[in-house]
């Protein structure tokens, strides 16, 4: 017979959702402190408080763990963009707004978003997951670009957005070198340098 105080120190169980979610923050956590190559999945499961064969199971190797951990930012960095920029009532507004989602976004994940960029043993997948990223940010800013500029040739668009993409990722690697710098200030220095040609360029 079970007593009335084991069933009211019971825990809920968590869903599957919410348990996968808690095994990518972990994983997040870890591959930011050490580095994707160091980690093992035993470390990590030890973290969640899981057996290593449930984290086998839920992404099936650490490879699948880390596309879990990119492919969820890049959701993540599109619905911070996308709401970021949608309340904006000037193409001005619009490119500001984007810059400052991004860097948000990266100072919210700085640590593990830096190693994602520059770790040196990602495999392939892992490499095309990250620049799906690129590419999803990069068609996103060609359409803002379009509505600010539309007698300008796609061809150009794609151009200046790849441009963007590169400085973003330049500015944040900048950034994590000197802490004290906000996501605002970072999407000044990007609005000085790219608004000014671009508003010239009507």
């Amino acid at each position: 017979m079970i007593s009335n105080d084991s069933v009211r120190t019971r825990r809920p169980r968590m869903s599957r959702a919410d348990r996968e979610q808690q095994m990518l923050d972990v994983a997040e956590e870890v591959f930011a402190e050490r580095g994707y190559g160091a980690v093992s999945m035993e470390e990590i499961a030890e973290r969640v408080g899981l057996s290593k064969p449930m984290l086998y199971e839920y992404f099936g190797s650490k490879e699948g763990l880390l596309l879990g951990v990119i492919r969820r930012a890049r959701g993540e960095l599109r619905e911070t963009t996308e709401q970021a920029v949608g309340a904006a009532g000037s193409p001005e507004e619009v490119m500001r707004r984007g810059y400052v989602a991004y860097f948000r976004f990266n100072a919210a994940h700085r640590r593990a978003w830096l190693v994602l960029l520059q770790e040196p043993v990602l495999m392939r997948s892992a490499a095309e997951e990250i620049e799906a990223i690129r590419r999803q940010q990069s068609e996103m800013m060609v359409g803002l670009l379009a509505a600010h500029l539309p007698d300008r040739p796609r061809r150009a668009l794609e151009a200046y957005a790849e441009s963007m993409i590169g400085a973003c990722e330049r500015m944040a690697l900048w950034q994590a070198r000197n802490p004290e710098v906000t996501p605002e200030e970072a999407a000044d220095h990007l609005m000085d340098l790219t608004w000014t040609g671009l508003a010239g360029a009507d």
